[in-house]
């Protein structure tokens, strides 16, 4: 480690002109400003009325070293590190310059320094484990080494001697710095003035190496975690490009945790027989482990999905993977497998935010789907039901992770029509563009930072994921809205949300009035299957005509052959008003024989009478 003599003399102009040539501008400006306020610092001490005795003496150093511990608990690099170490510096500690060697390999290299010149010396020092030199000593034995004087230094180590420039400095300090009990790199200090190394001037070194190596600590991990986030998010990348039929954007934004990366992510997969797979998930908690944990989960599901493994399949093998790495996070997730020439989609969730479906006319559905528990949570509950859905074309479905709905202080529900209103506009032809448009209205310059009457919360990091089944001849000049679901008989939950995404279908009907009919039908007709059959019900609807003037047909299929007749139920009676309500509030109604069950099906005219 190398010195610079005239450092206590860098006061004046004209000095300091003398060595500007030497010395990158911004190198030069940080290391004057420096030494200054060590100058200050030591004249500042030396000019104070001395303490009363050696207990007062040992009591503020005591103090000041606290003090400095408290400082170094916050630094943010190695560099700021040595920085208010060199705070400590008085007439006691003429302390003058310091280094920072990390262990690397079979090598100590230097990674920071204070007060040293920027050319000559040990500026970038290398030390070889084998020399014989003190801070390879110390990375050896892991005891500290105290050279009180230049004599001792020259005794002890001649050929590190030889080799460096020590104008200037009288004694030298090399102690370990460890994390977790391992050494990882030495400290290095040196003084202005020859000095006793006494018990107590040992063990105050001592004490500052030791916080220091606790800063270094915190400073490696950040920078560990940070190279960490940033290999996560290169590997992620983009979405690769989508499959004939089929096109995809994706979008990844880290809005928390103080990383470039967090738990969320995205993938798409190209499986056997031209299909396509599309993930994504958010593993709890928005730390470098929980971007270890996402890494290795989303190569587990890439896994499982060639080894050709359905949806329900991959999830339930992914649950028990991060269950098995670690017992005290879980993760959402939902995974799909796509057929580019039907439009089939077959989804599977672990507890994630439900998916959007936009019409090609801009019309928004919240898609719910069953789902199971989050991935990890190993309850002996591993079900993962598949859901099957067919994406018209122009459609797009939307999946994305709770950070772009509740960024910025939202709930479920006012995120909901943020996203909504985003979503909305425009048309579907532009994936990208509309991929955009949805974070800029979540964390772009024109979304809100804060709605008062909202409680603020954390933001998270935000994975969006859009996937459009490409049209394959010209749209009809006039939009057509489609609803498509099915309702098992154990999803009696799930006519409340048929009832949801029927009302969203209609939002822009023109008499409200109309809209709580074909809700009262449809609810009717699915309860009908639900109680009086064993079969599961689909509920098909269909939108079509110019605004104003359209049409809506519902229809609701069941395997059952058994066709309902219209009574004449009494007051009391609990059930046999179905068709009673279609022949008085439905424009027009059937019921239709299938080759396996029966439909019964409704029309309402936008602009037909109120009642029928």
């Amino acid at each position: 480690m190398g010195g610079d003599g005239q450092t206590g003399e860098r006061t004046g102009a004209a000095r300091v002109g003398g060595e500007r040539e030497h010395r990158d501008s911004d190198e030069y400006v940080t290391e004057v400003r420096q030494v200054e306020a060590l100058n200050r610092m030591s004249a500042r001490d030396a000019a104070a009325p001395p303490p009363r005795d050696a207990a007062d003496r040992a009591h503020a150093r005591a103090a000041d070293v606290l003090t400095t511990g408290h400082a170094l608990a916050r630094a943010e690099s190695p560099q700021e590190a040595l920085a208010l170490v060199s705070r400590l510096a008085d007439a006691s500690l003429p302390l003058r310059t310091q280094v920072v060697l990390r262990l690397d390999g079979g090598a100590l290299q230097d990674t920071a320094q204070f007060g040293l010149r920027t050319r000559g010396g040990d500026h970038g020092l290398r030390v070889p484990l084998g020399t014989h030199h003190p801070a390879a000593q110390v990375a050896r034995t892991g005891e500290a080494v105290f050279l009180g004087s230049p004599d001792e230094y020259r005794t002890r180590f001649p050929a590190a001697w030889q080799r460096s420039d020590w104008e200037g400095l009288r004694a030298w300090a090399y102690l370990p710095l460890t994390t977790h009990g391992e050494l990882t790199g030495v400290w290095g200090a040196a003084f202005a003035t020859t000095l006793e190394m006494t018990e107590g001037m040992r063990t105050l070194l001592a004490a500052v190496g030791r916080l220091l190596g606790q800063s270094m600590q915190r400073a490696h991990t950040g920078e560990a975690e940070l190279a960490l986030a940033q290999s996560l998010r290169t590997s992620m990348g983009r979405v690769g490009p989508g499959v004939g039929g089929l096109s995809v954007a994706a979008r990844y934004v880290p809005t928390g945790g103080g990383l470039t990366v967090g738990g969320d992510w995205y993938d798409s997969l190209h499986l056997p027989d031209g299909r396509l797979a599309l993930v994504i998930g958010d593993v709890q908690g928005h730390d470098a482990h929980a971007a270890g944990l996402m890494s290795q989960l989303r190569t587990a599901i890439r896994a499982y999905a060639a080894e050709g493994h359905g949806p329900d399949a991959v999830l339930v093998r992914a649950s028990h993977f991060l269950a098995a790495l670690d017992g005290d996070r879980f993760a959402t997730c939902i995974y799909l497998e796509a057929d580019p020439a039907t439009g089939v989609l077959r989804i599977a969730r672990a507890g994630h935010p439900h998916p959007v479906l936009r019409l090609p006319d801009g019309t928004c559905l919240l898609k719910h789907l069953r789902g199971g528990l989050p991935l990890g949570l190993t309850l002996g509950e591993d079900d993962y039901p598949v859901n099957v859905l067919t994406l018209q074309e122009g459609e797009i479905l939307m999946l994305c992770t709770d950070g772009l709905i509740e960024t910025g202080g939202h709930d479920m529900y006012s995120g909901w029509l943020r996203v909504r209103g985003a979503l909305t506009p425009g048309t579907p032809d532009d994936l990208e563009g509309l991929a955009d448009r949805l974070l800029g209205a979540v964390v772009g310059p024109q979304a809100p930072a804060h709605l008062g009457h909202l409680a603020s919360r954390t933001d998270d990091d935000i994975a969006l994921l859009l996937l459009r089944r490409d049209a394959r001849g010209p749209r009809p000049a006039l939009p057509e809205r489609h609803l498509l679901l099915t309702l098992e008989q154990d999803q009696a939950q799930g006519l409340a949300e048929a009832r949801t995404e029927l009302q969203g279908l209609l939002h822009d009907w023109a008499r409200s009035e109309q809209v709580d009919t074909a809700v009262l039908l449809a609810s009717e007709l699915l309860g009908n299957v639900l109680v009086h059959t064993e079969q599961a019900a689909v509920l098909r609807a269909d939108v079509g005509g110019a605004p104003g003037h359209r049409r809506l047909r519902v229809e609701v299929t069941d395997r059952s052959d058994e066709i309902p007749h219209q009574r004449a139920p009494g007051e009391l009676s609990s059930s046999g008003r179905g068709l009673v309500l279609l022949d008085l509030l439905a424009h027009r109604w059937n019921v239709r024989p299938e080759p396996v069950g029966k439909t019964v099906w409704f029309e309402l005219d936008e602009d037909g009478p109120a009642e029928a």
